[in-house]
């Protein structure tokens, strides 16, 4: 059994808690029927011993597992990361998603997407990172009810992502502490407006909109003050051919989209002006979480 969940970019500047899209970056795990518990780890995170030991996966997956089965079985679990740990890539969100629909794929039971979300809701109360990582494509997510609602769009293959990880994360908690407590009306209607213009650009495909679109007056500059070389960042990435340039979730990755042909240029300026930063070009996933047998 292989379970496969891309990686995610949220709040995409102003829709804060509530706009996400997929990212071609992926988490894959294989799991395999053995004689007793067994986990192997490549790729991101296999240099940090705790994540055998304490993984959020096994935790979720062995609650899931134990509720649908009644039985004890051991298996052995074999990840491939792909995804950068608490760098605002959605590591966390793909954990829970491939989780929960392994637990349910091993028993063979058939698991809707949209159950799948609202499951995986109990765990990450912000739509935004959990509903591309299930679904794939550009999202516009919210709560209700305890039931996410939420409108999907396949993106096109001419646009590309390119995301600038830094060599350090950005604590979620520590970020949010940095927001202030109120906001002027002002600034309310700035995010609103331009949330809803950037949500209306990605729908009707007007990605010259993006730039205006992608404003934000709520949260950007707090975090980013944490790692003031990402203004620098955002910069240069909307000088040589960004259509968008924003904090990835809480940070510290710093997502751009560009059209297919300016991705190699934009990604060379900003390898060259930020050596001690990956930078990494990539498609969009619009297929979310995939199971195979």
């Amino acid at each position: 059994m292989k379970i496969s969940v891309p990686a995610t970019s949220a709040n995409l500047g102003p829709g804060f808690d509530t706009l996400g899209l997929a990212i071609s970056l992926h988490n894959q795990v294989i799991i395999k029927p053995s004689k007793f518990h067994s986990v192997s780890l490549r790729g991101e995170g296999s240099n940090n011993p705790v994540l055998k030991d304490n993984n959020m996966f096994i935790a979720i997956f062995n609650d899931f597992y134990h509720n649908l089965s009644h039985k004890k079985r051991h298996f052995r679990f074999e990840f491939s990361n792909e995804i950068p740990l608490s760098r605002g890539l959605g590591s966390s969100s793909a954990v829970i998603v491939s989780a929960i629909a392994s637990a349910y794929a091993i028993e063979g039971i058939k698991l809707e997407k949209e159950k799948l979300l609202n499951l995986a809701l109990a765990y990450e109360n912000h739509p935004d990172n959990i509903t591309p990582a299930v679904m794939g494509g550009f999202n516009v997510a919210t709560v209700q009810d305890n039931e996410v609602k939420y409108i999907k769009k396949n993106m096109p293959n001419n646009l590309k992502s390119i995301v600038v990880i830094p060599n350090r994360p950005m604590s979620t908690q520590l970020s949010r502490k940095s927001l202030p407590y109120k906001y002027s009306k002002e600034d309310t209607i700035f995010n609103i407006s331009h949330s809803s213009l950037l949500t209306a650009a990605f729908i009707s495909q007007d990605w010259e909109m993006l730039r205006t679109a992608s404003l934000d007056k709520i949260h950007q500059k707090y975090r980013m003050k944490q790692m003031p070389e990402l203004f620098d960042v955002q910069k240069t990435s909307l000088k040589n051919g960004s259509l968008m340039s924003t904090l990835s979730g809480s940070g510290s990755t710093l997502f751009s989209l560009c059209y297919k042909e300016d991705a190699q240029r934009l990604e060379r300026e900003l390898k060259k002006k930020f050596p001690h930063f990956k930078v990494l070009s990539c498609n969009f996933d619009n297929d979310g979480v995939r199971v195979e047998d």
